[in-house]
């Protein structure tokens, strides 16, 4: 394979597959027979498994490059930490294979599983591939051999397939793994106390496999319910199968999803997530929260909801409010206790509006549906402000896509020649880039150019930001979606601290 004429060898990263040296593919055994140079990892007083599945493929004479691992368990002296330690070490590592590289010599660099799902030569390939000819040869991934070793269909048709690692925090893994469908969990060993926690808390415990040493001579399996944390290796995965999720059960075999109608009383909770930090979600909409069993909601604020046992995610996009309003209603009318999520306060700009639109449906005629009340954002904007909404104020959301810009204008100037302080949502993203000028030039024709203004960003959340600034100096390109805006009335002051203020009284 080498060639004479070709002034640096070849890299290659070559997957080995699970274990069995027969799961190596045709193509990795010839690329590594005709290797000038094997390189392989491994830990600190251990034997590599990638070099013992490759074994019988080594071409005789073939140089080999034993890649040690400085540190595994995360503990080190190095000044960078763990981080720094690895970088330095894959560093080292390039350099010393790109000087065989450099010497024409072809490089083959094992993985186990597949080389670029989890593996070590994905940070070798980072720094060698811009500089050398490349290629890489897939390798049958470990929980491919573990699912084949339970003899179990992972997912089919429609089924939704997550990877995932044993070492994401417990409550991410357990929102993960109830969100999916199928998942498989890798990097266990140590984690795997957490991952079992975080299953149990998923619901999908009982459904929930574990194999070890897939396809290896010592391989076996067993619920994880019923391992020994003590014995779990590193070469272990957890397989949680598509067919046990809580909506394949519902609807088995792909039958209908139409609810049956139970009788009264049915009830749909709408609950308000508040702007973002735990301590501003309210005591009754916890108390809520963790009695439903099903949450319904926009993405991100379905996240915000601490996975548990026996609770049911139900994510959508952020434009089809009315959509996933009707499937909790079909869910609470099927007796099923659900809650609709929205960020801030529900009733501001949020779902509970649209829940009521989709209600007036006969068909859910006997739903009771709840408002849970939440800290809305411009009550958190204006706290962290001081007091500038402490007189009459006005709230208008810029999207235009409920309605047209003409009425959003119409009411901007009401609300500029009515003096009232304005707190402005939604009011730029990608696609709507003009409104905060508009705004700004429709308030400068009642309002003086020294007219306070507040922006808050990101408030409750981590990088939050206040800007006090006038409605003249506003820069309408430093504003975007995750501002709100408090335009002040003709009466609203700063003090020497820096704190903006209206007062209740009206001088005019």
């Amino acid at each position: 394979m080498t060639l004479s004429h070709r002034r640096t060898g070849r890299l290659f990263g070559v997957g080995l597959g699970p274990g069995d040296p027969e799961l190596v593919t045709v193509k990795a055994a010839r690329v590594i027979g005709a290797a000038d140079v094997v390189a392989y990892h491994q830990g600190p007083r251990k034997r590599s498994n990638a070099r013992r599945i490759a074994d019988r493929y080594l071409p005789e004479g073939v140089v080999e490059e034993l890649l040690e691992y400085p540190v595994t368990t995360g503990i080190t002296d190095h000044p960078g930490g763990y981080a720094g330690a690895m970088a330095d070490f894959y560093e080292d590592c390039a350099t010393r294979l790109a000087v065989h590289l450099d010497a024409g010599r072809d490089v083959v660099v094992l993985a186990e599983g597949d080389p670029l799902l989890y593996g070590s030569y994905m940070y070798l390939h980072d720094r060698l591939s811009t500089r050398y000819e490349t290629e890489v040869v897939p390798g049958v991934p470990a929980f491919a051999a573990a699912t084949a070793v339970l003899g179990r269909p992972l997912s089919r048709q429609t089924d939704v397939l997550t990877v995932l690692q044993g070492t994401l925090p417990r409550p991410e893994l357990a929102r993960r793994l109830a969100d999916t469908d199928a998942a498989v969990v890798m990097k266990l060993g140590r984690t795997f106390r957490d991952v079992r926690a975080a299953l149990e808390e998923a619901g999908r415990l009982d459904d929930a496999w574990y194999v070890e040493r897939a396809s290896m001579d010592a391989e076996r399996w067993l619920p994880v319910a019923e391992v020994d944390p003590e014995t779990v290796p590193y070469f272990s995965v957890v397989v949680v199968p598509g067919d046990t999720h809580a909506s394949r059960r519902r609807y088995e075999d792909g039958a209908s999803n139409t609810v049956v109608p139970v009788p009264d009383p049915a009830t749909l909770f709408v609950v308000g997530l508040g702007p973002g930090p735990q301590e501003w979600l309210t005591p009754e909409a916890a108390a809520v929260l963790a009695e439903v069993s099903h949450v319904v909601g926009y993405g991100p604020y379905v996240d915000r909801v601490p996975q548990r046992a026996g609770l049911t995610r139900h994510s959508s996009g952020n434009t089809v409010e009315v959509d996933r309003a009707r499937l909790a209603l079909d869910l609470a009318r099927a007796g099923e206790r659900v809650a609709v999520v929205s960020g801030g306060d529900a009733g501001v700009f949020g779902m509970a509006s649209a829940v009521f639109e989709a209600a007036e449906d006969p068909a859910y005629r006997g739903v009771d549906i709840r408002v849970v009340p939440g800290v809305s954002a411009v009550q958190a904007v204006a706290a962290r402000a001081g007091a500038p909404i402490g007189a009459d104020f006005a709230v208008v959301s810029l999207s235009d896509r409920l309605k047209p810009w003409t009425v959003v204008e119409q009411r901007l100037h009401a609300i500029a020649e009515a003096d009232l302080v304005l707190a402005v949502y939604n009011p730029r993203s990608r696609a709507r880039t003009t409104q905060v000028a508009e705004l700004r030039r429709i308030m400068l024709e009642h309002r003086d150019p020294r007219t306070v203004v507040v922006v808050g960003r990101d408030v409750g959340r981590p990088g939050e930001s206040l800007t006090m600034t006038t409605l003249g100096e506003l820069d309408p390109e430093t504003v975007d979606m995750r501002c709100l805006l408090l335009v002040g009335a003709s009466s609203t002051r700063i003090t020497p601290s820096g704190r903006a203020w209206t007062p209740r009284f009206v001088d005019r």
